[in-house]
């Protein structure tokens, strides 16, 4: 599994909902399935990530994938897994 994360390049808050989930962007050459590692966010408590917070996930390759955050640590990493968009 490649893990290409820096915290040179942070996800970016799109969205803050005073009540709701906030809503981020991130861009990387690792694909969804790396991406939705384990505290593949190593600084997701720092920059604010909350559980329930959209993910949208776009790779090199062109692929754009929504997740969502579903665990993050106090003070530590936040993880997100694959999210499903209903229109």
């Amino acid at each position: 599994m490649a893990d290409n994360y820096a915290t040179t390049n942070p996800p970016v808050l799109v969205a803050q909902s005073i009540s709701g989930p906030g809503v981020w962007f991130y861009s990387s050459v690792d694909v969804d399935a790396d991406v939705d590692a384990a505290n593949y966010f190593d600084n997701g408590s720092d920059l604010g990530m909350k559980v329930g917070d959209a993910v949208w996930v776009y790779d090199t390759a062109g692929v754009l994938t929504p997740m969502r955050v579903s665990a993050v640590t106090a003070g530590g990493a936040a993880t997100v897994v694959a999210a499903t968009v209903t229109v």
